[in-house]
C-alpha cells in the first residue's frame, strides 16, 4: 500500500502526548496536559426530484465545529480565568457587575511535534472563546492527584497549517534509520 507521502521515511504515528498549545499572538500556554479532539461535521440536505420519487440526492449543509476543552494543572497563572472573564464577570473595582467583549476571542495555534522535537503539524484554531470554565477540578482529601483546571472553548473552525512541513531528515523517528 503506497504511503501518503513518498518523501517521508516514518512509518509509525506521531504520539498524543508531545504537543503545545499557544495563542495567535505567539505566547504558549502554560501546562496544557488536555486538548480534545477536533471534530467537524457538515449537516446533509436532502433534495429529490418531482418525477422521481424513489430517488433522493444528497448535498452539503451547515458546517459546524464542536467545542474543544483545554486541561491544565492549577497553578499561579491567572491566564485561564482572565480570558473566561472577558465573557463574564462577577464584580468590577466598583462593586458592579460588567462585562466587555471586546477582545473576548482569540486564535489558538496547537502544534504538534514528533520525537525529536521538531514541529511536524500545527492547526489554527479560529475566534475561539471561553464558554465553560472550572477554575478547580474535584477536591478528594482521600485522593493522590493533581489539581486540574479547563475552559471550553467555542470557536468558528480550524485549519491545518500547510506552510508546517515534515522535517526531511526523519531518522530520528525512524526505527530503521
Amino acid at each position: 500500500m503506497p504511503q501518503a507521502n513518498p518523501k517521508t521515511t516514518r512509518v509509525d504515528p506521531y504520539k498524543n502526548f508531545r504537543f503545545r498549545v499557544k495563542f495567535g499572538d505567539g505566547d504558549y500556554i502554560a501546562g496544557i496536559s488536555k486538548v480534545t479532539g477536533f471534530t467537524r461535521t457538515t449537516e446533509v440536505v436532502k433534495h429529490r426530484s418531482g418525477g422521481d420519487p424513489s430517488l433522493s440526492y444528497k448535498l452539503p449543509g451547515r458546517t459546524d465545529y464542536e467545542a474543544i476543552t483545554l486541561e491544565r494543572g492549577v497553578t499561579l497563572d491567572p491566564e485561564f480565568e482572565k480570558w473566561a472573564n472577558k465573557v463574564w464577570s462577577f464584580r468590577n473595582a466598583a462593586g458592579g457587575v460588567e462585562t466587555s467583549l471586546k477582545d473576548f476571542r482569540r486564535d489558538l495555534l496547537i502544534d504538534v511535534f514528533d520525537d525529536g522535537g521538531r514541529k511536524v503539524l500545527s492547526y489554527e484554531l479560529h475566534k475561539a472563546w471561553v464558554s465553560e470554565y472550572k477554575p478547580l477540578s474535584d477536591l478528594d482529601g482521600n485522593a493522590n492527584a493533581v489539581l486540574i483546571q479547563s475552559i471550553k472553548l467555542e470557536h468558528e473552525g480550524w485549519v491545518r497549517d500547510d506552510s508546517v512541513v515534515v522535517p526531511a531528515d526523519n531518522s530520528f523517528d525512524d526505527p530503521t534509520g
